[in-house]
């Protein structure tokens, strides 16, 4: 069962309560690159992002960040460290939440000052705690007790002005430690929680290390939104969060892409051919299983438990259709072929479901 939490809407995005749970990333473009940010963050938005948020390091940075959020219908997050000066800029600038680090903004009347500001023009805080920069104040504390204490000072100061909307992230390297600290949080509060392990790493241990630690806790009924640090492209991020909530039966209303390890057998490209299928149906948001094989020794097998599916060689391949062959066509028009009948796949589901 899922933990209850207050719901807090960021824009017209809800988080916590019985929302669905919400994929967020972060742009990893200068935010003076205006042309840069919203070529990102309309990628981001193609993959399935609900929320992007951006640093807003300096004054230039939260100038630019309004001329951003000026011209995208998704609701912006600011990124503030350090300053508060920054904050009250952002929120000139049409921040639709704050994220501030307690770890480095601490000062009690600065807090207040920003949070009766936010309280009385709708907007959120997000308290995000990570492992690497807490306040020296608890570094004589065990590490996950260190972090929720620290996301609770913060937010009492916060909800003492008025402000209720607060989500709270605690994020640590380490997985053990984030686990322990959000499940220790969760017994204690009822903000929505931010889930992530900071600082990852790689596509590959960034990707094991995360499934690891925020699938454990969505397992659990635990939090609310969440992002997958990767130190890859932003849109990374965005497919594997996808891809971890349909694989925890939390997000139904997306496609889903099997694909075969490959083996001798193999006569095409699988990686290439299964990624560009991933990617080009990231937006659809309907429920589709898509078996992406090498060869037909498992690909028409396959192909039976999914709704369409590519059994590829190397000049003919197959294309399946709701467990049957439907074409076999030339492998260089393989692609093609195969975004045509999606494409009316999808029209007809839509019609016959009332989408």
């Amino acid at each position: 069962m899922r933990r209850k939490s207050r719901q807090v809407k960021v824009g017209k995005i809800a988080i916590g309560a019985d929302a669905p749970i919400i994929v967020q990333s972060m742009l990893n473009t200068a935010t003076t690159d205006v042309e840069g940010c919203i070529a990102q963050i309309k990628e981001l938005t193609d993959a399935g992002c609900d929320l992007v948020r951006l640093a807003v390091p300096d004054e230039n940075s939260a100038v630019a960040f309004g001329e951003i959020a000026k011209r995208t219908k998704l609701p912006l997050i600011a990124d503030i460290h350090y300053n508060y000066k920054l904050a009250h800029l952002a929120l000139d600038n049409g921040a639709k939440k704050i994220r501030m680090n307690p770890g480095n903004m601490r000062d009690f009347n600065q807090i207040k000052e920003l949070a009766r500001r936010m309280s009385a023009e709708g907007v959120p805080v997000r308290v995000g705690v990570n492992g690497g920069s807490l306040h020296p104040d608890y570094k004589n504390m065990k590490e996950a007790d260190a972090l929720v204490a620290s996301a609770l000072e913060c937010a009492n100061v916060f909800e003492s002005c008025g402000l209720k909307d607060i989500v709270i992230a605690i994020k640590d390297s380490d997985v053990l430690t984030m686990t322990e600290a959000n499940r220790k949080l969760a017994s204690v509060c009822d903000y929505p929680l931010h889930l992530g392990v900071t600082e990852a790493g790689t596509m590959r241990s960034g990707l094991i290390k995360s499934a690891l630690g925020i699938g454990t806790l969505l397992q659990e009924g635990i939090g609310d939104t969440i992002r997958i640090s990767l130190s890859a492209p932003p849109v990374e991020e965005v497919l594997a969060g996808k891809t971890l909530l349909h694989t925890l039966g939390l997000r139904r209303n997306c496609v889903e892409v099997v694909s075969c390890p490959t083996c001798a057998r193999t006569e095409i490209d699988v990686e290439k051919l299964a990624n560009a299928v991933e990617r080009a149906t990231a937006h659809i948001n309907v429920p589709l299983k898509i078996s992406v094989m090498g060869c037909p020794l498992n690909g028409i097998g396959e192909g039976e438990h999914s709704n369409l599916g590519v059994a590829g060689g190397k000049e003919k391949s197959v294309i399946l259709k709701d467990g049957k062959i439907f074409e076999t066509v030339s492998s260089d028009l393989l692609m093609p072929h195969f975004m045509m009948l999606l494409d009316e796949y999808i029209e007809e589901y839509s019609k016959n479901k009332g989408f």
